[in-house]
């Protein structure tokens, strides 16, 4: 009989011999830059794509206003309890009214959300077709659902038709889920054609997951669904606040029939403590200023259509359109060497090894920052085309 900690012990040895051993990593952080094994380097590898999570200025703002009976860091209870506080009343109304959609749902993570939606929205009868490169989340979420499951070739509208017309008339519902924005290859969905898809058959509905567009895109910060005009088609639009709004949690908009259902069905929702209400108010406080922010976006834009630019002109294949850009290496060994070799020269990067992206295709992930002056892009174009 194994001993179940030298299986583990043995599991961990394959992963360090096969360069995937994940470790955590400690380092101080000082606005756009980290502090990591005594050496000050530029954080390329934060989600704080329009750097409010290091802006002072904002976080003094909400202080401003806080008093001790608002600094609530505790809701003490499942929202069906006690923890339902007027600040989650207050961030859904004011994420509902950005939307224009009749109610939205806030969550701890996007996590929860992407992993309790998809199995309370579906029965045994129903399938979903998500996406090949959907985040681990949703997977985790089509694992949990009583559904059939199926993934459609990365951005082929082709194959998703095909399914769709194969298997629409033999379901009750069918759940289309993808990503605006993907966070290992930084590409983007079709989304105005997975639409026009969705529209072709009248038991279809569309789930979207704007965690790397929600602040960045659109006029006003609402992701691509606003860039492209279609947040009214979209059944499930999905949105993190721990990314480009620097703060926690993440929030569903939708009709209100179908939050209603989501507070009834949606296990991680019913079963967990709420977010502490100050996050929710200093949530809501970025919310306010989020269609503000037009040139932090622009910023944000600019610096990424540079560094796409160069790679054109190198001819480093890259299938990002957006500020996530990956370096595709390949071995995982190779991936973390070069990260080490960035961090050496002063820009914190790290590897992106299986199970995160499919074995043969790890990477360096560069996420772009609002904040990051002219002279250091130039300094990151010089590190990257060596």
């Amino acid at each position: 009989m194994n001993n179940p900690y030298e299986s583990m012990q043995t599991a961990l040895h394959e992963l360090s011999a096969q360069g995937n051993l994940r470790t955590l990593s400690h380092a101080l952080h000082e606005g756009r830059y980290l502090y990591a094994a005594g050496q000050k380097m530029l954080n390329l590898s934060s989600n704080d794509y329009l750097g409010l999570a290091a802006n002072l200025e904002l976080r003094a703002r909400f202080l401003e206003n806080l008093t001790p009976e608002d600094f609530l860091p505790s809701s003490s209870s499942s929202r069906l309890l006690t923890g339902n506080h007027p600040a989650f009343d207050e961030l859904e109304t004011a994420l509902a009214r950005l939307y224009g959609t009749e109610s939205a749902l806030v969550f701890n993570s996007g996590y929860d959300a992407n992993t309790g939606i998809l199995p309370a929205i579906t029965e045994a009868e129903d399938l979903i077709l998500a996406d090949k490169l959907v985040h681990a989340s949703l997977i985790d979420g089509m694992r949990l659902s009583r559904a059939r499951w199926h993934r459609f070739k990365h951005n082929d509208l082709h194959h998703l038709d095909r399914l769709l017309a194969e298997h629409a008339p033999k379901h009750r519902h069918i759940i289309i889920v993808t990503e605006s924005i993907f966070s290992m290859d930084g590409d983007e969905a079709p989304l105005s054609k997975l639409v026009q898809l969705k529209q072709l058959h009248p038991n279809v509905l569309l789930y979207v997951d704007e965690a790397h567009a929600f602040g960045l895109r659109g006029h006003r910060g609402l992701g691509c669904c606003e860039e492209k005009g279609c947040i009214g088609e979209v059944d499930f639009l999905a949105g993190t606040l721990g990314k480009a709004t620097a703060s926690a949690g993440a929030f569903v908009v939708c009709r209100q029939v179908t939050r209603d259902y989501l507070v009834n069905h949606v296990r991680p929702f019913i079963f967990t403590t709420a977010l502490p209400p100050v996050i929710a108010k200093w949530s809501r406080h970025v919310l306010h200023l989020l269609p503000e922010m037009s040139e932090r976006r622009q910023r944000l834009n600019t610096l990424s259509r540079r560094l796409h630019q160069v790679l054109r002109e190198q001819k480093v294949k890259c299938p990002s359109t957006s500020h996530i850009i990956p370096l595709l290496i390949g071995d995982s060994a190779r991936a973390v060497y070069r990260a080490e070799e960035m961090q050496r020269h002063g820009f914190y990067v790290r590897a992106v090894r299986p199970p995160t992206v499919p074995e043969g295709t790890a990477r360096l992930r560069l996420s772009l920052r609002a904040d990051i002056t002219d002279e250091e892009m130039e300094r990151i174009i010089e590190e990257v085309a060596k």
